[in-house]
C-alpha cells in the first residue's frame, strides 16, 4: 500500500512548475552562452536575461531597470541593508529592523553595528504587527534606513508597510521590505507600498531556486556586495545564472496572471485548517487570523516540541515545519514568537502548515483528521504534559479561540 504524501511547507520551497522548466531548458543546452559575449551566444544570453527583468519588474510594478538578479532572498536583504547602510554613512549611522525579520536581515544588521552603526530593534506585539507609531519615536536624526518584512514565513502576519513607509518619508528615511514570503503569492507593488527595496525569491512563486531580485528604486544610491565585474550595471558582479533567471522571469510572469486565482483557491483551505485546530484543547493560532498570508495557519501546541511533531506528521505523511526553514534546526525557540511575547517553552511547540496549488481540499481533511490524533498520542508520552489539565490556561497571546 503507497502512503499518501502531502506537502504542506511552501513557505520552505515550492515544486517547480513544468512551464518553467520548459522555459530554462534552452538556456541549460543549447543556448548556453555567457551574458557578456558579444556575438550570437552571449547575445541570445542576454537578451533573455532582460525578457525576464521586465516580467519581474512587472509583478511589482517596478521599472526594468530597478530589478537587480541575485542568487537567493538572502543575498538581497544583505545586499539591501549593507548596500544602503554604507551608502548613507556619511548623513547617519543609524538602523531600524524590526524583531520579525529573517536572518539574512538581523545578521546583516548585527554586522552593521560590528561596523560602527546603532541598530534599533523594533518590537512586535502579540500578534506579529510593527506598529507605525513606534517607528516613528524610534527614528532619531541619524536614522538612515528602516527595514521591516512585508510577511513572516513563521506566523504569516502580513505588516502595515504603507503607514511605516508614510512615516519613514516624513525624514526622508530609505525603507527596504522583504517581501520573499509575499512577492508572487499577494498583489505587491512597490509604487504603491513607496517602498525604496524590496526583496523577491523565484521559488517562493513556482520559480527556480537559485534566482532571487532586489528591487532598488530609480535613482538611490548602494554600494554593490559582490565585486568583480560590470554585471546587474556594476552591482552585482558574476557571470549570471542564465537559466534561473529565465525560469525567475516565466514564473514571474505566470503569477502575476494567476495571483488572484491562487489567493482565492488557498484561502479556503486555510481558514478550514484554522477553525478545525480551534477546537483542539492547547493550540493557540500564532499571527493575525486575517491579515495573513492566503496559504498559511500556523500554531504553538502547549506540552508538545515541534520536531517530535514533524515527525510523527512525516510518518503519516504529512510534510511541515517549525519554525522558519533557515533556524529550524537549531533546536532553539524561534526569535519570532519570542518577539511576540510568546514564552520560550510554548515557541518549542511550534507548527507551520503552508498550502500551495498542489493541495486539495481532501489533503486538507487528511491533516485535520491526523493531526489531533498526534497531539494526543504525543501528550501521552510527553512527561511536560501530565497533570496539564489542572495547569491553568497558557498561551493566550496567540490564542485562536477569538
Amino acid at each position: 500500500m503507497i502512503m499518501k504524501k502531502i506537502y504542506l511547507d511552501h513557505v520552505a520551497t515550492n515544486p517547480l512548475l513544468p512551464e518553467v522548466l520548459d522555459a530554462m531548458l534552452p538556456y541549460l543546452k543549447e543556448d548556453y552562452g555567457n551574458p557578456l559575449s558579444v556575438y550570437e551566444y552571449g547575445m541570445k544570453a542576454k537578451t533573455a536575461i532582460e525578457d525576464a527583468r521586465e516580467k519581474v519588474a512587472g509583478l511589482v510594478n517596478a521599472k526594468p531597470a530597478e530589478i537587480i538578479f541575485t542568487a537567493s532572498g538572502a543575498e538581497a536583504n544583505n545586499f539591501a541593508l549593507r548596500g544602503i547602510a554604507l551608502a548613507k554613512q556619511n548623513e547617519g549611522k543609524h538602523v531600524l529592523v524590526s524583531r520579525m525579520e529573517h536572518h539574512s536581515v538581523l545578521n546583516s544588521a548585527r554586522f552593521l553595528e560590528k561596523s560602527g552603526f546603532a541598530v534599533t530593534y523594533l518590537p512586535v506585539d502579540k500578534k506579529g504587527f510593527v506598529d507605525p507609531e513606534t517607528v516613528k519615536k524610534s527614528i532619531t536624526k541619524e536614522t538612515v534606513l528602516i527595514s521591516v518584512t512585508h510577511a513572516s514565513s513563521e506566523v504569516g502576519t502580513i505588516e502595515p508597510i504603507k503607514e511605516i513607509v508614510k512615516v519613514a518619508k516624513e525624514k526622508n528615511i530609505v525603507v527596504h521590505t522583504d517581501a520573499v514570503a509575499t512577492t508572487g503569492n499577494i498583489p505587491v507593488d512597490v509604487k504603491a507600498l513607496g517602498v525604496d527595496l524590496l526583496s523577491m525569491a523565484a521559488h517562493q512563486f513556482y520559480g527556480p531556486k537559485g534566482a532571487a531580485a532586489l528591487y532598488v528604486r530609480q535613482g538611490l544610491r548602494i554600494v554593490p556586495l559582490i565585486y568583480g565585474g560590470i554585471q546587474e550595471s556594476g552591482r552585482r558582479a558574476g557571470t549570471e545564472n542564465v537559466p534561473a533567471i529565465v525560469g525567475m522571469g516565466k514564473a514571474a510572469e505566470i503569477a502575476r496572471a494567476a495571483l488572484k486565482t491562487r489567493m482565492d483557491y488557498l484561502m479556503p483551505m486555510r481558514d478550514r485548517i484554522i477553525d478545525a485546530m480551534s477546537g483542539v484543547e492547547r493550540v493557540y493560532l500564532t499571527g493575525d487570523r486575517e491579515q495573513r498570508l492566503p496559504g498559511h495557519a500556523s500554531f504553538c501546541v502547549e506540552y508538545i516540541e515541534g520536531e517530535a511533531m514533524l515527525l510523527l506528521l512525516a510518518a503519516k505523511g504529512i510534510f511541515s515545519a517549525s519554525g522558519s526553514a533557515c533556524s529550524s534546526k537549531a533546536l532553539k525557540a524561534s526569535p519570532v514568537l519570542l518577539s511576540m511575547g510568546i514564552s520560550s517553552s510554548l515557541a518549542q511547540g511550534s507548527i507551520v502548515f503552508s498550502l500551495g496549488m498542489d493541495n486539495t481540499a481532501e489533503d486538507v481533511d487528511y491533516l485535520v483528521n491526523e493531526f489531533p490524533a498526534v497531539i494526543k498520542r504525543l501528550r501521552e508520552i510527553s512527561p511536560y504534559a501530565q497533570g496539564w489539565g489542572d495547569r491553568e490556561e497558557g498561551g493566550e497571546q496567540c490564542t485562536v479561540k477569538e
